[in-house]
């Protein structure tokens, strides 16, 4: 089968476009005809060998795993889904080897759910990692109706899904974003403030109207969490999903999200998605061969909303 995979850790380079074997088909495992490959910031990561140490991995390395697809074949066990249906999922596996792009990906059955009626193939494949991650971050920190939510990078992967889920929830939700992107979080339902600058904090505050935001969402680390912090409320809620917080901070709850695949959670954004109540946002789809440039455009770090690889 054709896939994009590595057989070293390195840069863009080390990408390569060939035939690979198939894995095998397990018990509760579905053969998927992939047709897109979503692509995120950890594929980077992954490629440059900065997961080695906290997964085992095997070479060659098929990098990816977001996909959506067709049900090829299914193990003797599999009970959910028939060869036929189309589906999507978050396809992160245990062991760094077998991932989503390439044209069959191997995938246990409970990481999967039907694809939204109302997407293509290459929208569905922007939302199982970014919407998952949203949606369980959000879990995390509990968050209500009526209460207000910041999230930082309210324009990116994640960000645009935890802005539209914010509001799903009833949250009033403001967010960061560069100027360009403003008009796209306000039609996300968020309110944007320019990350630019000097007084960052204080101007999220005014908007708010409060003594600071109920929950926080931090994307990304270092500074980006520290701009959570000094805005939310005391007894306020954070959730990180770049990396676990260092230690405790007095007066706030602190939770690190470490994504799960989890096909229950995307059929309920299906659902929200079927209803028009949530929507990806594809800003470039991309032929599988062309995997490394779409690496290129993400460690860039400007994109707004999700990359894909068209690979069926």
């Amino acid at each position: 089968m054709r896939a994009a995979y590595i057989d070293e850790w390195g840069d863009r380079d080390a990408i390569k476009v060939g035939d690979v074997p198939e894995p095998p088909l397990g018990p509760d495992m579905v053969i998927l005809r992939v047709k897109a490959a979503g692509v995120n910031p950890v594929d980077t990561k992954i490629r440059g060998g900065y997961m080695k140490e906290r997964l085992p991995f095997h070479f060659p390395l098929i990098l990816g795993w977001d996909a959506a697809g067709v049900v090829e074949k299914v193990g003797p066990a599999v009970t959910w889904f028939k060869p036929g249906d189309e589906v999507y999922g978050y396809c992160r596996r245990h062991h760094l080897q077998f991932g989503t792009y390439t044209e069959y990906a191997i995938v246990p059955e409970g990481f999967l759910a039907h694809k939204p009626r109302s997407l293509s193939f290459e929208e569905a494949a922007a939302v199982p990692l970014s919407g998952l991650t949203a949606h369980q971050a959000l879990d995390a920190v509990g968050l209500r109706g009526g209460e207000i939510l910041f999230v930082g990078g309210g324009s990116g992967g994640v960000g645009h899904f935890a802005v539209q889920l914010g509001v799903v929830r009833g949250a009033r939700v403001i967010a960061t974003a560069s100027e360009r992107n403003h008009d796209f979080v306000r039609e996300l339902g968020g309110e944007p403030v320019d990350y630019h600058g000097d007084g960052v904090a204080d101007r999220i505050r005014a908007i708010a109207g409060t003594d600071g935001v109920d929950a926080a969402l931090d994307l990304f680390g270092g500074e980006n969490r520290e701009l959570a912090y000094a805005v939310l409320r005391r007894g306020g809620r954070l959730a990180s999903v770049a990396q676990p917080p260092p230690e405790p901070r007095e007066g706030y709850e602190s939770h690190y999200v470490f994504v799960r695949p989890a096909g229950d959670q995307l059929s309920e954004l299906a659902t929200l998605i079927d209803e028009g109540r949530l929507r990806p946002t594809v800003a470039e789809v991309f032929p599988l061969e062309r995997a490394a440039d779409a690496h290129a455009a993400i460690e860039d770090c400007h994109v707004r909303g999700k990359l894909v690889l068209r690979v069926g």
